[in-house]
């Protein structure tokens, strides 16, 4: 069995899975007008499977309640789906892997070693049903002054699997606008959009050190390490950039108290929910191009998060400081880092870069054609917005979406897909190590 068979496998069962979904939404009664168009359930449930929230309609408007709940299972099915997905390569390891298997399975899931894979199984479980509950715990104790109680339950069960899978889809019209100033649910939302996103080893290796008692320098493996410390620096600058850039734009209606919580909560939500406490189309260009770069580097591997990963950028930075300060081999926290691992970070990286680049090509065929108008421009940077958003998995929207062609709409169908499973697979193709009897001449390139 080649190394890419579980790849393209989970592949064409997710592609299935989708395909399933969407003849579900379009067939079903689950439109609560004269029905979908299928290209519009084909989108609504490709960006719930792959928890973009990314949404050409309105979902607590336009679904019926079987509609939402169809859109809920798929989502939550769609956040568990890289993990799974993990394990289902942890599993396949216990046939005499290769060691190309098991440098993947170590680099992107277990590097500690395989485990019991049922404990593995049921932790994902526990995490999953713990994590939600308690964010729905939080969130029922606003929506019940809001609404009667099994409404109120309702809307929180769905926020909460929709925050911690990364989702981003939410009942209201206007997402959590009318909450900017909310503690209970800028923390909840916030709180499980981070843990979803952290990764389910980063997740384990702290409930043992925990358990344990030893949250202690050396209890913690480097990956941990880097993907915590990556989290905090992009969600603290992340949230001092965005304030200083809407302080007197989108936040000057806001207090003080709302205006810090708004801007860490758009700091967060990039990485990568879609959630937004703030109109997303109304900030200023810089904002926009601040939010790309968040979406862009996403969360961490493992999670249920998209993007290049925490992990990746973490790399290329730490390569990049470490070849200006001289050092030819990067480190951090008193770790060399295999160069195996600066590869994939680097093959990652390109790979995507050049997806988002097509993607932006196409949307920009497909949307504003051949115009040659002036005033055309300035929809450059909204159809980026747009497709990092969906290549990232996370659904934040300058409101351009519900207003794209039938061929835009594919265009984001594709990214999505591919935003979800793309990166897994690159990774998977740049961990093959080829057995090669020769080698080239070396020779130099010069470089800047």
């Amino acid at each position: 069995m080649t190394l890419l068979s579980p790849v393209r496998a989970s592949v064409l069962s997710f592609g299935l899975f989708i395909i399933i979904g969407a003849i579900l939404l379009w067939l079903l009664p689950s439109s609560s007008g004269k029905g979908l168009r299928f290209i519009d359930a084909l989108f609504t449930i490709t960006s719930g499977a792959c928890v973009t929230g990314l949404t050409v309609i309105d979902v607590g408007k336009d679904l019926s309640l079987l509609g939402q709940l169809i859109l809920l299972f798929w989502i939550q099915a769609g956040g568990l789906g890289i993990m799974t997905l993990s394990t289902f390569l942890l599993l396949l390891a216990g046939r005499r892997p290769t060691l190309s298997l098991r440098t993947v399975v170590e680099d992107t899931f277990t590097h500690r070693g395989a485990g019991d894979v049922r404990s593995l199984l049921l932790d994902i479980v526990k995490f999953t049903v713990v994590i939600e509950a308690m964010g729905g715990l939080v969130l029922y104790l606003r929506f019940s002054k809001m609404f009667p109680p099994l409404e109120a339950m309702y809307f929180s069960v769905f926020h909460s699997v929709s925050a911690f899978c990364n989702a981003g889809f939410s009942l209201f019209s206007r997402n959590l606008e009318d909450f900017a100033g909310d503690p209970l649910v800028n923390f909840a939302i916030a709180g499980e959009i981070v843990l979803g996103g952290l990764g389910f080893l980063v997740l384990r290796e702290i409930k043992e050190a925990f358990r344990k008692g030893r949250l202690s320098r050396g209890c913690l493996s480097l990956h941990s390490k880097v993907v915590i410390w990556t989290t905090a620096i992009l969600i603290l600058c992340g949230a001092v950039l965005f304030g200083l850039m809407e302080w007197e734009n989108t936040l000057r209606d806001l207090d003080l108290g709302a205006r810090i919580m708004a801007s860490l909560f758009q700091s967060v939500t990039p990485r990568t929910a879609g959630f937004n406490t703030i109109p997303i189309g109304e900030v200023a260009n810089e904002t926009l191009l601040l939010l790309v770069i968040l979406m862009f580097i996403g969360g961490s591997s493992g999670s249920t998060a998209g993007g290049i990963k925490t992990g990746t950028f973490a790399i290329l930075c730490s390569t990049a400081l470490c070849r200006l300060r001289g050092y030819q081999e990067p480190f951090v926290f008193g770790r060399t880092i295999s160069p195996g691992s600066v590869a994939r970070a680097m093959s990652v990286t390109i790979v995507c870069t050049v997806i988002v680049m097509v993607g932006t090509f196409l949307l920009q065929a497909t949307e504003v054609g051949a115009s040659v108008d002036p005033g055309s421009r300035g929809k450059f940077l909204e159809l980026l917005f747009e497709v990092v958003s969906a290549f990232g998995t996370v659904g934040l929207s300058t409101g351009v979406t519900p207003s794209l062609s039938d061929a835009g709409k594919i265009v984001l169908i594709i990214i999505m897909f591919t935003g979800r499973l793309g990166p897994l697979a690159v990774a998977v193709a740049a961990s093959r190590q080829r057995i090669v009897k020769f080698r080239f001449a070396e020779e130099g390139i010069m470089v800047g």
